[in-house]
């Protein structure tokens, strides 16, 4: 059974992972934990989503055909994604997903883990994060901390207004359709 956890557990955790709560806690972001079986799909994120009472939102981590230009998008969860629309809006043709070990070089995360906590490791600021306006009008803000067997939530507030800065990042706002056909 999931339970809800407020903040690190008292354990250490996997590096990338130990490192993303001592981030949050090292910048004043208070947050709640689910621990819990490997996830991979939205659908398989539902019951935490339920404990920590929060929409996860899809993390996508994309990249141009030279792998050159990287980006990390974060949309609703059940809103449809299309490339190319996308790529337009961007300004950047052929945007793709990114290979896995260019997540774990940017990011420090593996395939099923996206998430912009692993913007904590990525100090040369070549990944764009960008947001669908929709995410950004939750309360609340639900990720991975750099692994898929936890979960955890906080206001969407310090995202934007903490984690980000601390992180030294800028977030770039999009409306994608719903209808991409």
């Amino acid at each position: 059974m999931l339970e809800l956890c407020h903040g690190a557990p008292a354990e250490k955790r996997a590096e990338n992972e130990q490192a993303v709560y001592d981030f949050l806690d090292r910048h004043g972001i208070p947050f709640t934990r689910v621990d819990h079986p490997p996830v991979h799909t939205m659908e398989d994120c539902l019951a935490a989503d339920a404990i920590l009472n929060v929409e996860m939102c899809k993390n996508l981590f994309l990249c141009n055909s030279q792998k050159t230009s990287f980006y990390l998008l974060l949309l609703p969860g059940n809103k449809p994604f299309k490339t190319k629309v996308f790529s337009k809006m961007m300004g950047v043709s052929r945007l793709s997903f990114a290979p896995a070990d260019k997540m774990e070089e940017y990011l420090h995360i593996s395939p099923g883990a996206v998430s912009p906590m692993g913007l904590v490791f990525e100090s040369a600021r070549d990944v764009t994060l960008v947001m669908d306006i929709e995410v950004k009008k939750q309360t609340l803000f639900g990720c991975h901390p750099c692994v898929n067997t936890a979960s955890i939530a906080f206001p969407m507030e310090d995202l934007l207004n903490k984690f980000l800065p601390a992180a030294g990042h800028e977030i770039t706002f999009v409306s994608l359709p719903w209808d991409v056909e």
